[in-house]
């Protein structure tokens, strides 16, 4: 098969993988078949690759958090610790259109880059903030792996400049050591985590904003005293089971000022690009220390009204 048939059957490919759930749990394409992919793409001829491809685009856009580039810009690969016995660095670079580092950010939720890291079994969970080094472009910040396996690096950030999007790239990163893996995590609306009940509440419907309260009580009393955290009272990341497609979103209502406090109750607008199981992160603020709650939920299927794009902001 010629380049250009190759691509065309991978955007064929792309079509019945957005279209509906992943199906195979914890797949995820090596970065090294994505990269000759793109190699391929480049060799055929534009005007027939163009048109072909024109063909098999999806109908919606593809779900954020699956691919290492978009836009023209691109994650470069990840360096971090090998093993669990290591201490390192985790360090990776995001180039532009011109294929130079990126240098230059928008704050977005008090933050110029969100970083996301994830075993893909859903567990081992951590949202960070490294540092920019501006005369190389390169992000790094001090790392240590506490369980091996096959875990999903998120870039989530915003280039300068107006009008540009937000985006989340992502890539694979394998870390040796004793695994340990969760084959089935069973549905759960509660979690209990540094002496906090946290529970969520809302049902996730496939294609539309859904609204979700997450309550946070102690030895059964509500909480009130919520604060702040990156620009909001809470703060929630969803990832789709299997291609571990990421979806940000956050907290409904006007932006705290400083010194408020709130609670027990956290609204928040989900829109699951599909019917499944996703994994939920509430990363919440007392006293200030972070901590973070872990549910499972299933989306259920749509049966029409708003749809999911009516809201790109909230992505």
């Amino acid at each position: 098969m010629n380049a250009a048939g190759r691509l065309i059957a991978y955007g064929a490919a792309l079509a019945v993988t957005f279209g509906g759930a992943f199906v195979a749990a914890g797949a995820i394409v090596p970065d090294r078949i994505v990269e000759r992919w793109a190699s391929q793409a480049a060799e055929a001829p534009h005007d027939e690759v163009s048109a072909r491809a024109a063909a098999t685009e999806p109908a919606v856009a593809p779900q954020k958090g699956v691919s290492m580039s978009s836009q023209g810009y691109v994650l470069s690969e990840v360096s971090a610790p090998v093993s669990t016995e290591e201490t390192g660095e985790l360090v990776y670079t995001i180039t532009g259109p011109d294929g130079e580092p990126v240098t230059d950010y928008q704050e977005a939720h008090e933050k110029e880059m969100h970083l996301i890291v994830v075993r893909t079994d859903g567990t081992q969970y951590r949202h960070a903030h490294p540092d920019l080094d501006p005369s190389t472009g390169t992000w790094s910040l001090p790392w240590q792996w506490e369980e091996a396996g096959t875990y999903k690096i998120y870039a989530d950030f915003a280039p300068a400049g107006e009008g540009t999007d937000s985006l989340t790239l992502s890539r694979t990163v394998d870390v040796a050591g004793e695994l340990k893996p969760v084959n089935d995590r069973p549905v759960s609306t509660t979690d209990e985590v540094d002496g906090f009940d946290v529970s969520v509440e809302g049902d996730l419907i496939a294609g539309t904003s859904s609204d979700l309260s997450l309550t946070v009580t102690q030895n059964g009393a509500p909480v009130a005293t919520l604060e702040p955290y990156l620009g909001a009272y809470g703060h929630l990341v969803a990832l789709r089971a299997g291609d571990m497609g990421y979806l940000h979103v956050h907290a409904e209502g006007e932006d705290p000022g400083a010194g408020e406090t709130s609670g027990p109750s956290i609204p928040f607008v989900a829109e699951a690009p599909t019917a499944g199981r996703y994994f939920l992160y509430l990363d919440f603020q007392i006293d200030g220390q972070v901590h973070t709650a872990q549910f499972v939920v299933e989306a259920e299927h749509g049966t029409g009204g708003e749809s999911a794009d009516a809201h790109p902001d909230r992505h």
